[in-house]
């Protein structure tokens, strides 16, 4: 018999054990990884953005899925606690654009190291099994199945993540865990995923990363996301950072209603690219078209803006029309990309949906419906944009819990 048992070694499971020995508690977790933080591991591209270096109403607004949920676990520990939780640890930590924090080393492994050693300071035991069921009476939790063999525990934390990168270990149990309780499990989907696109050019560009435009991406008629930063083409359509972002913003995917537009020179007003252009026309008179605005886009986008622009790839830049040029222009700061779907949720770095907050204290992270059942992390229907702020719900939460466990 053990005071605590949590499901899942990830940053939740993690931060809610070294939380909860540290109040005294004597703390159980199945891991079913040979190892701890595998998720965490590959974070950030492997740097681990553990947070974002801004007060409780910059992440809110980061939060499209239920914020007000997490009102509690904020007020108990926000992005500064956090800060603070892993300098103690002997983690140095920096903050870069956007405020988003890393260590110094840029090294994810470091995050995890240092809660590793924690943890066995702690004396905290994880068992390397998977959890197959809940252990039930009177509609109170009272441990869990795992190997064939019963775990009883005074409380059980589920914190097993979402359906996102299954090859970590995320591969939804924290959800059937939870609907064999009785709980509500809401419609799981990617988000910050890659988008799908039936734009041809999209696999003819495939592999041209572009940096330093700015990505607009619009619901019909409506721009619901806008930012300069990085993205890539790719077989399928498009991927990268800004990508990434914008696929939060999509709530219900639909055939023709969502349409990126891309800004290849953000730096320049319609004016001033209008004015670079003709600079780069007046250059070369005599040549074709498709060889005279070589200096002004990437080689391998060429061809493909040639063809959306509708002028002849022969036309001779001294015969290009000033309708034409300026149309021209329009097409570099407005680029499309029709986007038809997300790649699928094994792609996704988190998963959309998740355990109903209708059912949950948000003071506690205790179950409404089984006594001494607690949530924390990505299996609850909470989810973020990039930047840190998904962790810091789920570091957020597992200290909520864990005061209460």
């Amino acid at each position: 018999m053990t005071d605590v048992i949590i499901i899942g070694a990830g940053a939740a499971g993690c931060m809610a054990a070294i939380q909860a020995a540290r109040l005294g508690k004597s703390v159980l977790i199945f891991e079913k990884n040979d190892f701890i933080g595998r998720k965490l591991r590959i974070t950030g591209k492997g740097r681990c953005n553990v947070t974002n270096n801004s007060p409780v109403q910059e992440h809110m607004a980061n939060i499209p899925v239920n914020p007000r949920f997490l009102y509690s676990s904020f007020s108990n520990f926000d992005a500064y606690d956090t800060m603070n939780f892993f300098e103690e640890l002997g983690v140095p930590l920096k903050t870069e654009r956007g405020n988003r924090v890393f260590p110094v080393s840029d090294k994810a492994e470091d995050i995890v190291n240092a809660l590793n050693r924690e943890l066995k300071k702690l004396k905290v035991k994880i068992i390397n099994k998977r959890v197959t069921g809940l252990i039930t009476d009177n509609n109170i939790c009272k441990g869990v199945k795992a190997g064939g063999e019963e775990y009883f525990s005074n409380s059980v934390l589920i914190a097993c993540g979402g359906k996102s990168y299954p090859n970590t270990g995320s591969t939804g149990d924290g959800y059937s865990l939870a609907e064999s309780a009785g709980h509500t499990v809401t419609e799981l989907k990617p988000s910050l995923v890659p988008l799908v696109s039936t734009d041809k050019y999209c696999s003819e560009l495939m592999g041209l990363s572009l940096r330093n435009v700015t990505l607009k991406l619009y619901d019909g008629e409506k721009l619901i996301y806008s930012e300069l930063g990085e993205m890539l083409f790719t077989h399928f359509g498009v991927s990268g950072p800004l990508v990434l972002s914008a696929s939060s913003h999509i709530r219900q995917m639909e055939k023709n209603r969502y349409k990126i537009l891309i800004d290849l020179k953000p730096a320049l007003s319609h004016e001033q690219l209008d004015s670079r252009i003709q600079r780069d026309f007046a250059e070369n008179l005599n040549r074709d078209f498709a060889n005279g605005i070589r200096k002004l886009l990437p080689a391998k986008l060429v061809p493909v803006i040639v063809k959306l622009s509708e002028i002849s790839p022969q036309q001779k830049i001294n015969g290009i029309t000033k309708e034409q040029r300026i149309s021209f222009g329009e097409l570099i700061k407005a680029f499309p990309v029709r986007i038809s779907g997300f790649r699928p949720i094994e792609e996704a770095i988190i998963t959309s949906g998740g355990v109903s907050v209708k059912e949950i204290d948000p003071k506690t992270m205790q179950s409404k419906l089984l006594e001494n059942l607690y949530f924390a992390g990505e299996v609850i229907d909470v989810d973020a944009y990039t930047g840190g702020f998904n962790l810091q719900i789920a570091f957020s939460t597992a200290y909520t819990a864990a005061l209460n466990l």
